[in-house]
Order: C-alpha cells, then sequence, then structure tokens
C-alpha cells in the first residue's frame, strides 16, 4: 500500500512524515520538488501469535508506504507537473493540515485549507478532462470506446464544474478502466489529518471539519505531530509509559494504518511455513487469484486451488495436521472471495 502524504508548507508534514516512519527527512524549501520516502510496518498481533507457533527462520508484517509530497508554498500557488506525477502514482491522499496557531500568530483554518488544497486537484483535472474533451469532439469517432470516453469525460466535467471531487462521481462498471487510465487525483481516496498542538492531542477533530470532511467522501483523524515525534524517538519499552502519560491510548502509525486500511477497504491475509510467516494485503471481494497476484504473478496466472485455513479456528486447534484431521482445512477454486485473516496457501502451475 502507498499513500502519499500532502498539503500546503508550515503544516507539519514532513515532521509527521518523521513520526511515522522514524526518519528524519529534510524539511523546508530546500528540498524542492523531492519526495521523502518512507516505510511502516503495519502492526499486527496475528503475525507475532503465527510466528510463535511455526518459529520460521523470517517474519514478513505487511507494510505501507509514505511519499512525503511537497506541497505548494501557498494556497492557490497551483501544483507542480512532479508534485501532480508523484500524487498519480499514489493508492491514496493523505491530507495533513494545520490545526495549531502558526509561527506569524495566524490562527488555523482547518475546513478552509482542506477545500483550498482540494480546489487545487480539481483544478488540475478539470484542465486535463478540458483538454481531453476538446480533441475528441474534434474526431468525431462514433464507435463504443470513443463514445464512453466521451460520455465518462463529460460527466467528470459536469462534477468539477459542480466543485465536487470525482472521488463522489457515481460510475458505471465499464466506466472505471477509463476513469483509471487518466489518473486523476481528486478521485483519489483521501484521509485528513489534523496536525494539532500539544494541548489538543488527546481531542477529537472538531465537527465542522469532520462534517465538511464527509461531504468531500474525506475521513479525517486529529493528530499532534510533534508529540508522536518524541515518541518515534523513544526505545519499544518506554513508548507505552509515554503514551499513558498523556492521555493516549496508541501511538499515531497504528490509528493511521487503521483508517488507511479502511480508506482503501485493505484487508490482509498470510502465508506461513518454517521459511517465513508473513502478512499481505489485498482489497476487500478479491477472488482468490487476485489475492495470489499479490505473492507472485506467476501464481495469479497459473492459479489452480487456495488452501485455506481461518485464522481463528487455526489458533483454537493450534496446528495444520489437526486442521486437516477436523475437515476444516479447505481446498477453494477461483470464485473464492478472500477474508480478513485467511492463512493460504496457492497451487498454480505455469
Amino acid at each position: 500500500m502507498r499513500s502519499a502524504l500532502v498539503g500546503y508548507a508550515q503544516t507539519g508534514k514532513t515532521t509527521l512524515f518523521n513520526a511515522l516512519t522514524g526518519q528524519t527527512a529534510v524539511t523546508g524549501a530546500g528540498r524542492g520538488d523531492k519526495p521523502n520516502l518512507g516505510v511502516i510496518k503495519v502492526p499486527d498481533p496475528r503475525v507475532d501469535k503465527l510466528t510463535a507457533i511455526y518459529k520460521p527462520r523470517r517474519t514478513v508484517f505487511a507494510e505501507v508506504r509514505f511519499v512525503d509530497v511537497p506541497g505548494p508554498r501557498t494556497k492557490g500557488g497551483g501544483l507542480s507537473g512532479s508534485i501532480m506525477q508523484s500524487i498519480k502514482e499514489d493508492e491514496a491522499l493523505t491530507l495533513v493540515i494545520r490545526g495549531f496557531v502558526g509561527a506569524d500568530g495566524a490562527q488555523p483554518d482547518p475546513v478552509r485549507e482542506m477545500d483550498d488544497f482540494e480546489a487545487e486537484l480539481l483544478i488540475c483535472d478539470q484542465i486535463v478532462v478540458e483538454k481531453r474533451l476538446e480533441k475528441l469532439r474534434k474526431e468525431h469517432s462514433r464507435d463504443h470506446a470513443a463514445t464512453l470516453d466521451l460520455e465518462t469525460l463529460e460527466a467528470c466535467l459536469t462534477c468539477l464544474s459542480d466543485g465536487k471531487p470525482l472521488r463522489l462521481l457515481d460510475t458505471r462498471a465499464e466506466q472505471e478502466p477509463v476513469l483509471a487510465s487518466y489518473g486523476f487525483a481528486s478521485r483519489r481516496p483521501m484521509l485528513a489529518v489534523l496536525n494539532v498542538a500539544e494541548d489538543r492531542a488527546t481531542l477529537d477533530p472538531p465537527d465542522t471539519l469532520v462534517r465538511a470532511g464527509a461531504a468531500r467522501g474525506v475521513d479525517v483523524m486529529s493528530v499532534c505531530a510533534s508529540i508522536e515525534a518524541e515518541i518515534a524517538g523513544l526505545a519499544s519499552d518506554e513508548q507505552g509509559d509515554f503514551l499513558e502519560s498523556l492521555g493516549l491510548t496508541e501511538a499515531a502509525s497504528a490509528r493511521f494504518v487503521r483508517n488507511a486500511y479502511g480508506l482503501l477497504d485493505y484487508i490482509s491475509f498470510f502465508t506461513v511455513g518454517p521459511d517465513e510467516v508473513r502478512a499481505w494485503t489485498t482489497r476487500r471481494g478479491d477472488r482468490a487469484p487476485r489475492a495470489a497476484g499479490r505473492v507472485h504473478s506467476d501464481m495469479e496466472r497459473g492459479f489452480i486451488r487456495a488452501e485455506v485455513m481461518k485464522y481463528e479456528e487455526f489458533m483454537a486447534v493450534g496446528s495444520e495436521q489437526r486442521m486437516k484431521e477436523l475437515g476444516k482445512l479447505r481446498v477453494e477454486g477461483k470464485n473464492y472471495v478472500v477474508e480478513d485473516g485467511d492463512i493460504l496457501n496457492f497451487r498454480f502451475n505455469v
């Protein structure tokens, strides 16, 4: 999973990136348009429990890849080509919004900031749509592909002209490939993270921001990046006490991962054995061959069947052998829909 951290200057975006990833990425104007790249492991106690049973040579947690994308220095400054390209390569956007008093004494205005940044995305998408529509109309093509393209883009233009992001656009299944081919920025699932002062670290985001986000199909959470950076700098055995002293139950990275999973409708499945216990991600509703493709493209291409164990059932009996004896190890075909927590072994031939 890959998520872009976006937002304006002085929102604490790179501080949050460093807190989440444990890095010390460069902040400020000196970095130019170069994005910072980082990874965090997805905490999952199920992986730890499977590791305790199998005692593998290697344990691999699922990962979230973060891209700290330099944003416009000022509102209305526009998004550069390199920034837009980076955004289009990511599965989701995480918009960091200032929720604290600025260095110049400016009061935060989270709703306005979210609206302003989304307006930048809408403008970029609208330019792409208008250019493509102009070309299609000049070509006068009447084949099905051109007609579908024209119809879809006209719907996009109406949506954007109404000030709505394309993530709110109702589409038919046959229109999805058309939309995907353009990589529209405002169609990306988006999470808004309000970066607050230390005295608001334990508070929920304001209702006004939550309602504004809901109207745009955006989930909202709040963090204090400066505190999270302190937490990230502590030894793991010290973090719990520090969190408790602040009235927090967990670090922002865990909450962020949960929200990111929900945003993209991701679930986890596992592959296990003496060599490796590993967590993988796939979309909710994916069938077994697609999940196999997450492990290796050859597995999806040559998929034969999947051997499935349910995590809770497996933990209750404690071994694969016992699962077989009880008839709880199931063999599923191409139409099997993978569920969160499935322990899978793929059979394939290429």
